[in-house]
């Protein structure tokens, strides 16, 4: 017989399903052997990070239903393990897989800092806020380490370039002392993103991030440092965590968010097997009503890509979050979630770095 899905600890996807370009599949089987064999490395799969030389790291989109042209994204897979995150479906551009290996084998750029300071100082180069965080998070565990992140805030600092971070770790608030001075010329915004207030649910959907409680208190540390931050009540997932919507917005207004904004889930590609295994085994007796109601706000799909609708879905559940959203928002004195007019005329190229050093 097939061999079944079982949760790993620390972990949000619980298999590793080939990814869409593949075209060898592999199909386990259990013969009695492997649970008696099972030992703490394979339940507990590791973390693996390796070193990536990037060729650039600035990308551009055009899309009509995102509020920032520039991106860049210091990792590649994210160690949070978030089940829901929409960015899985492009390990497979690795060859690798979107489900465990999406969370456990990594890509760091080791080099970001200095490509970064490369495509900066290029002949025309046009400033405009640069968002760190659209696809995996820049202060996932590993940045810890690593650092990456950090290394390009100190670059964007150095050339007074504005931009804006999005994550689910309170690990942004070690780089207070970039960002204070940054926050002080108009240069930098943080979006903490809190979808449940529900510590169990958090630590089963999105098991390696900050606990809900811990972000609110990186919102109000932010604030009060003068950091301008928003909160980000994504994604919503119907019948799971749609309850918390109202009681997430009034914390992070006390604590000090100016501005919200909300997605509801997207499945794309892979992501919808993924997900729906997440649900056979964290909320079995639900996961039939979860995906009806995803199904009706997405016209009948799991997924529906179409920009007009794929950030806030359509259909009745999605007009009743639309409006349950705008009437907290208004009732907390939270504006909209949009990227601020950062400042882009005091962008200065980088000076290129010589072998001589510097005298001034």
């Amino acid at each position: 017989m097939a061999d079944p899905l079982h949760a790993f600890k620390g972990r949000g996807a619980a298999s590793n399903p080939e990814g869409r370009f593949e075209s060898i599949r592999h199909h386990a089987e259990d013969d009695g052997w492997q649970h008696a064999m099972l030992d703490e490395e394979c339940l507990r799969p590791r973390t693996e990070v390796t070193e990536e030389r990037a060729r650039s790291v600035i990308t551009h989109n055009d899309s009509p239903d995102l509020s920032f042209t520039a991106a860049m994204n210091p990792y590649r897979g994210c160690e949070h393990g978030c089940i829901y995150c929409y960015a899985r479906p492009s390990h497979s551009y690795l060859n690798l897989s979107p489900g465990l290996d999406f969370e456990t084998k990594l890509r760091a750029k080791s080099n970001l800092a200095e490509v970064l300071r490369s495509e900066l100082s290029k002949p025309g180069y046009v400033a405009s806020p640069i968002n760190i965080g659209s696809n995996t998070d820049p202060y996932q565990p590993i940045e810890k380490r690593w650092r990456i992140t950090r290394a390009a805030l100190e670059v964007l600092a150095e050339c007074h370039h504005p931009c804006t971070l999005v994550t689910k770790n309170a690990l942004v608030e070690r780089d207070l002392d970039i960002l204070v001075p940054m926050a002080r010329e108009g240069l930098v915004q943080v979006f903490v993103s809190v979808n449940s207030l529900d510590n169990h649910l958090a630590a089963k959907l999105e098991p390696r991030a900050s606990a809900p409680h811990r972000r609110l208190k990186a919102i109000r540390t932010l604030a009060e440092a003068g950091v301008p931050v928003g909160v980000l009540v994504a994604p919503i997932i119907p019948a799971l965590n749609d309850r918390d919507m109202e009681a997430v917005l009034k914390q992070a207004a006390d604590a000090g968010a100016s501005c919200a904004g909300y997605t509801v889930i997207r499945l794309p590609y892979e992501l919808k097997a993924l997900f729906r295994e997440w649900l056979s085994l964290h909320a079995a007796q639900r996961a039939e009503h979860v995906m009806s109601l995803v199904q009706q706000s997405n016209g009948g799909k799991d997924y529906d890509s179409n920009f007009a609708t794929r950030m806030r879905g359509q259909g009745v559940f999605a007009e009743l979050l639309r409006r349950r959203f705008e009437v907290t928002c208004r009732r907390r004195g939270l504006t909209r979630a949009r990227a601020l007019q950062l400042d882009t005329s005091r962008f200065v190229p980088p000076r290129k770095v010589s072998p001589q050093g510097e005298l001034f």
